[in-house]
């Protein structure tokens, strides 16, 4: 007796293989598959999947809700998607380890314009602590990776200063304390103070220590090596890759909007490194929008010494003046801004920074300066940042795979936080056919899962964890726009998150079975 039986779907196990018509059935959260007639086989509920595909749970391997699904638990833009498991601490910024509370704090008010708040900030300090926060109260499956700016902050504190070699040490212990309760690697956003300041020689060490433990490096490369050639910033990756063993993945790799150069040239990048023996790959979104905290723009010596520090400069008229001088044009001019929680403000929410500063009778800088002041650094932006005509290359390429990189607070998030996995089986398999149903969905199943390291998901397998999605492959569409982001998909009809239902016929059970998934422990 099963406890869900799942009939008459087209089973597209994850694997690229082509599909064939059974039955997956569930007992005690793992999965049976039986080929073909499924008849005298008894379960407490069977769900029948004609006219459907059944294939594994979709695994993002860049979520920015490792604070905001404590606070939304039931996680409705990302389950939605039929996303099952999502890796968190990307970009270099992860929640843990702290040595107190307070340093927590401020980290999270540091970059709250890209993670945003939890409930009750600052009631963990280790990884350990962090993980058990996600034991079945969340609807799905939680992997931790480590940013190295909380590594640096423990060990060299909030400013620029480079690390001595007792500091290494120390970080290197860090890491593997943090491994060692459940942290899949080592994350970097080499755009984001404190960890923006770690050498290449640092991170390298680094590395070399979360390597040792079957880690890898998931990096948001650093794009003031640009100044050096266009593939500089990807180039230092490879070059840590080199130097320290560790497997190299390259987050939301794509052209960008501005088409420098040529899209080839980045995948061949990646190829040239494959073809030497290299364990490379990347991950791509799937919309031509990007999405950040708008505090990004703004220059590293503004934040160095923490959030404090960026608060001062914003204040002190000299310091503006010169952020003024070293302010991109396009962060002035192309993006639009969410996230805003006075009420006085939020009349600006998914408007242009140069509409908002003509409606506050402000110059551009101006307006985001006082802005940043009343939200206490807490705005997003998203903007066009990726060559749409490019994006296809990247999205069917075969070394990589679907990520959202979704921010999942404000009125007029990117888009793609609604719809990132349904538009590439709309448009991306259906509409203009550049990769087959199979391949997109080992895209989003297998090898992330493969890349991570998780032993018992991904695929569609007996023995393996129930994570499971049903889908009408002719009626799936993202419905997730510009204009109007917050749009739930349409098509996505069941979701399963360790054997338990969490999306049936379209609607959110309210069930939380998700959990914590930690390198080197069980699972279950």
């Amino acid at each position: 007796m099963f406890d869900l039986l799942i009939t008459n779907g087209l089973i597209i196990d994850g694997t690229g293989s082509p599909g064939f018509h059974g039955a997956v059935g569930v007992k005690d959260e793992k999965i049976t598959i039986h080929r073909g007639d499924a008849s005298g086989l008894e379960a407490t509920r069977a769900i029948d999947a004609s006219g459907r595909v059944v294939c594994p749970g979709f695994v993002d391997l860049h979520s920015h809700a490792g604070l905001t699904i404590l606070g939304e638990p039931h996680h409705d833009p990302k389950v939605r998607q039929g996303v099952t498991t999502e890796l968190v601490g990307i970009d270099g910024i992860s929640h843990a380890p702290f040595k107190s509370h307070e340093e927590l704090q401020r980290y999270i008010w540091l970059d709250s314009g890209l993670n945003g708040y939890p409930p009750d900030p600052g009631d963990w300090l280790s990884v350990a602590d962090m993980l058990g926060k996600y034991d079945n109260s969340v609807a799905i499956n939680i992997a931790y990776i480590l940013g190295n700016s909380p590594v640096r902050i423990w060990s060299v504190g909030w400013g620029a200063e480079p690390a001595t070699d007792a500091q290494i040490a120390d970080m290197r212990s860090v890491v593997r304390e943090a491994m060692e309760e459940g942290a899949w690697g080592l994350s970097t956003g080499l755009d984001y103070p404190p960890g923006a300041y770690a050498s290449t020689e640092e991170l390298t060490e680094l590395s070399e220590e979360a390597a040792k433990l079957g880690g890898i490096y998931h990096t948001h490369t650093r794009a003031s090596l640009r100044s050096k050639g266009l593939l500089a910033p990807w180039e230092e990756a490879l070059e840590i890759g080199k130097q320290s063993g560790v497997p190299i993945h390259l987050t939301h790799y794509r052209q960008s909007a501005q088409g420098s150069g040529s899209h080839l040239d980045y995948l061949n990048l990646v190829d040239d490194a494959r073809d030497d023996g290299m364990d490379v790959t990347f991950d791509c979104y799937t919309y031509p929008y990007s999405g950040t905290t708008i505090t990004i723009g703004l220059p590293h010596w503004a934040k160095d010494g923490g959030p404090e520090r960026l608060m001062a400069a914003l204040q002190d008229p000299s310091d503006r003046a010169k952020m003024k001088k070293e302010l991109a044009r396009d962060r002035l001019e192309n993006n639009w801004l969410t996230n805003f929680t006075r009420p006085e403000n939020k009349r600006y929410d998914g408007r242009l920074l140069t509409d908002i500063a003509e409606m506050r009778g402000q110059d551009p800088e101006d307006a985001l300066f006082d802005l940043l002041i009343e939200e206490n650094l807490g705005i997003s932006t998203v903007g066009l940042g990726t060559n749409p005509h490019t994006l296809p290359a990247f999205v069917s390429h075969p070394a990589g795979m679907i990520a959202s990189d979704a921010i999942l607070f404000g009125e007029y998030p990117n888009p793609r936080t609604y719809g990132c996995f349904p538009i590439v089986l709309a448009e991306f398999v259906r509409a203009e056919k550049h990769l087959r149903l199979p391949e997109a969905i080992r895209k989003m199943t297998s090898f992330p899962a493969q890349r991570l390291g998780l032993p018992d998901r991904g695929i569609l397998r007996g023995g393996f964890k129930a994570d499971i999605v049903v889908f009408n492959a002719d009626t799936v569409k993202a419905m997730a726009t510009k204009e109007n982001p917050k749009q739930y998909p349409v098509g996505i009809e069941y979701v399963i998150v360790n054997g338990r239902v969490v999306i049936d016929d379209g609607e959110n059970t309210g069930d939380l079975p998700g959990r914590a998934l930690r390198r080197g422990h069980a699972t279950t």
